[in-house]
C-alpha cells in the first residue's frame, strides 16, 4: 500500500517531468520511411527486377491478344498459329518428346556418373572434371555441328567409316527426333552431373550402411535408400533439364529443320523469318511454350512438397565410404573412358578436323594430304569476326558484372531485411528461369518496337536480354554467398558508424567475393555463347560470335564455321582459365574444386 501511495501523484501539484516531444506529423513520418536506405533499396530492386522480368511478358501477352486494328481483344493470332494446316499437333508432340527424352537421357547419364564418381572406387576420376567442363564451354551450335559431321547420313564419319564398311547401310541419321534427343541429352548431361554430385556428397551414407548390414543387397539399397534420399535433387535437376531442352534453339534448328521437324522454338524462328512477318502468331507460339515451361515448374513444386521427409544433411560430420566395385571396376573404368571419348574427344576432334579441310569429307589419304589452314586465314581476314569478338566481349563482361552486382543487392534485401514484399522480389528474380530465350527475345522486340526508347538494334537491348535471362543464376550464386555470412559482421560495422553503402562495399562484397566471382565466370561463359534470344534482336553490325557462326551455317560454309568455332572455344578456355587464376586469390579455386 505504501508503494502504491508513493507512486501516486497529487493532481494539484505542478508536474516536474519535461513536456513530451511533439509527435512528428504524418508527412514527416512518411518522408522518413520513404527515404530510408532500406526502403530505397527495396523499391529500387523491385522496380529494376520487375522491369526486367515482367514488362516484356506483359507486352508479349498484350500484343498477342490485340486484334488487327488495335481496338480490342482477339484470338485470331492463336487461330493462325494453331488452326488450319499449321500441324500444331505434330509440333506439340515433337516438343514434348524432344524435351522429355533429352531430360531423361541427361538425367540418367549425369546421375549415374555422379554416383560412380562420388560413391565408388572407380578409376579415372580425373576424367570426370574434364567431361563436365568441356561440354559446358562448347556452345550448343558447335556441339550440334560437330554431331552433323559425325552423324550425317551421307558424309557423317560414323556411317562412312564404321557402319557402311561393316553393314553396307547408314543407320545413323542425326536429322531426326532421336538424333536431336541424343545431342541435347549429351550436351546437358554435365549439368545434371554437377547437380547430382553435390547431392551425393551432401547425403549421409549411414542409412545405406545400416541397410547393407541388415542384409539388403546392393541393388535394394540403391533402389530403396539411395534414390529416395536424392529425390529432391533429382526432381530439381529433371525440371532444369526439361526447361532447358524445351527452350533449346540450336539443336532443333540445326538438326530438325533439315527434315521438317518443328518444335516451338524452331517454329517461332520460322514464322519470324517468313514474309510478311506474323508477330501475332509468333506470340501465340511463345505463350504456348511459356505455359508448358510454367506447368513443368508447378509440377516440380508439387512433387517436391514432401522433400522435407528426405532431409539428411545435418551438422554431423561424415565421410562417405566408397563402394568397392570389385571385379566390375575394369568394366566401369572402360565405360568412363567411353563416355569421355563420346562426349568430349569425338566432337572436339571432328570440329578441329573439319576446320582444316577445304570441303568436308570423310578421312582418306587424299583428304588428309590436303589439310590446310586456309579457313583460319579466312576467319582472321574477316572484318566482321573482330566486330563480333568485340561485341561478345562487351556483352559477356557487361552482363556478368551487372547481374552479379544487381543480385548481390537483391540477395541482401531478401535475406537480411524484414521489408514487406521481399518474398515477392525473390519470386520476381527467379521468374526468368521459366522464360525460354527465344520467347524473351520476342517479348523484348515487342517492348522496344512500341516504346520510344531508341535501343532496338543496339547492343543495349542485347545486354538487357542477357541480364534478364541470367538473373536467376546470379541469384543462386549471390544468395548462397550471402547466406553463409553471419549478420553480426554488418551489425559491427553499423555500430562503428559505417553507412549501409560502406558496409556493403567494404564488408559484404569482399566476403562474398568467391561466390560472386564464381557466378561472374558462369554468366560470362553462357553469355558468350548465347544465341536463342540474340538471333531475334541483333542488327547488322551488332553481330556476336554465336550469330556469326549461325550465319556461316546458313550459308553452307561448314569448314569456315568449324575454324571460327575452334577459335571461339579456345578463347573461352583462355577466359575461364584467366578468371579462375584470378579468382584463386579469393578462394574461388577451392570452391570450384569442392563443387566438382
Amino acid at each position: 500500500m505504501a508503494l502504491i501511495s508513493a507512486s501516486r501523484k497529487d493532481p494539484a501539484a505542478p508536474s516536474q517531468d519535461p513536456p513530451p516531444a511533439p509527435r512528428p506529423g504524418l508527412l514527416t513520418r512518411l518522408r522518413r520511411k520513404r527515404f530510408s536506405t532500406q526502403t530505397l533499396l527495396v523499391g529500387g530492386a523491385v522496380i529494376v527486377v520487375g522491369y526486367l522480368a515482367v514488362v516484356p511478358l506483359g507486352y508479349l501477352i498484350h500484343d498477342t491478344f490485340l486484334d488487327a486494328d488495335g481496338s480490342g481483344i482477339s484470338l485470331d493470332a492463336f487461330s493462325r498459329a494453331y488452326g488450319g494446316n499449321s500441324q500444331s499437333g505434330d509440333m506439340l508432340l515433337n516438343s514434348l518428346w524432344f524435351a522429355l527424352g533429352s531430360a531423361a537421357l541427361a538425367l540418367i547419364l549425369g546421375t549415374t556418373l555422379a554416383y560412380i564418381q562420388v560413391r565408388t572406387d572407380t578409376p579415372f576420376k580425373s576424367l570426370f572434371f574434364a567431361a563436365s567442363l568441356v561440354p559446358l564451354i562448347v556452345p550448343g551450335i558447335l556441339y550440334s555441328t560437330s554431331w552433323i559431321f559425325l552423324g550425317d547420313p551421307q558424309s557423317g564419319l560414323l556411317n562412312a567409316l564404321l557402319f557402311k564398311p561393316l553393314t553396307g547401310t547408314s543407320p545413323v541419321n542425326i536429322y531426326s527426333v532421336w538424333g536431336m534427343i541424343w545431342v541435347q541429352g549429351l550436351h546437358l548431361s554435365p549439368v545434371a552431373f554437377l547437380l547430382m554430385v553435390a547431392a551425393f556428397r551432401a547425403m549421409d551414407p549411414s542409412l545405406e550402411e545400416s541397410a547393407a548390414m541388415s542384409g539388403a543387397s546392393r541393388l535394394t539399397v540403391l533402389r530403396r535408400i539411395t534414390v529416395p534420399l536424392v529425390r529432391p535433387a533429382l526432381i530439381s535437376a529433371a525440371l532444369l533439364m526439361f526447361v532447358q531442352s524445351l527452350e533449346s534453339f540450336e539443336v532443333p534448328a540445326l538438326l530438325g529443320l533439315q527434315n521438317g521437324i518443328y518444335v516451338f522454338t524452331s517454329r517461332i524462328y520460322f514464322v519470324l523469318r517468313s514474309y510478311p512477318t506474323d508477330y501475332g502468331a509468333a506470340g501465340a507460339y511463345a505463350i504456348g511454350l511459356l505455359l508448358i515451361a510454367a506447368a513443368g515448374v508447378l509440377l516440380s513444386s508439387w512433387l517436391q512438397r514432401s522433400s522435407r521427409n528426405f532431409q539428411t544433411v545435418t551438422g554431423k560430420a561424415f565421410r562417405p565410404r566408397p563402394v568397392e566395385l570389385g571385379r566390375a571396376r575394369p568394366v566401369v573404368g572402360t565405360a568412363v573412358i567411353l563416355y569421355f571419348l563420346i562426349t568430349v574427344v569425338l566432337p572436339v576432334a571432328v570440329l578441329v578436323y573439319a576446320s582444316l579441310l577445304k570441303y568436308y569429307a570423310a578421312p582418306s589419304a587424299e583428304t588428309l594430304s590436303s589439310l590446310t589452314f586456309d579457313n583460319y586465314r579466312q576467319v582472321f581476314d574477316m572484318p566482321l569476326a573482330f566486330t563480333a569478338l568485340k561485341n561478345s566481349l562487351i556483352l559477356g563482361l557487361g552482363a556478368a558484372t551487372v547481374v552479379m552486382l544487381l543480385t548481390s543487392v537483391v540477395s541482401w534485401v531478401v535475406l537480411r531485411t524484414k521489408a514487406r514484399g521481399r518474398r515477392f522480389l525473390d519470386l520476381l528474380a527467379f521468374t526468368p528461369i521459366v522464360i525460354p530465350g527465344l520467347v524473351l527475345g520476342l517479348a523484348l522486340a515487342f517492348v522496344y518496337l512500341r516504346m520510344p526508347l531508341p535501343i532496338y538494334g543496339t547492343l543495349l537491348i542485347l545486354l538487357v536480354s542477357y541480364c534478364t535471362r541470367y538473373l536467376p543464376y546470379g541469384m543462386r550464386y549471390s544468395s548462397a554467398a550471402m547466406a553463409q555470412m553471419a549478420p553480426e559482421l554488418e551489425e559491427s560495422a553499423a555500430v562503428s558508424g559505417a553507412s549501409w553503402f560502406q558496409t556493403f562495399r567494404r564488408v559484404l562484397l569482399p566476403l562474398m567475393s568467391s561466390g560472386i566471382l564464381a557466378g561472374w565466370v558462369y554468366i560470362l561463359v553462357v553469355s558468350f555463347r548465347e544465341l536463342s534470344s540474340t538471333i531475334l534482336l541483333y542488327s547488322p553490325g551488332k553481330e556476336v560470335l554465336s550469330v556469326l557462326i549461325w550465319e556461316q551455317f546458313e550459308n553452307g560454309q561448314f569448314t569456315t564455321l568449324a575454324a571460327l568455332g575452334v577459335c571461339m572455344v579456345l578463347l573461352l578456355v583462355v577466359l575461364v582459365a584467366l578468371a579462375y587464376r584470378f579468382g584463386a586469390r579469393f578462394g574461388l579455386q577451392g570452391q570450384a574444386d569442392s563443387s566438382n
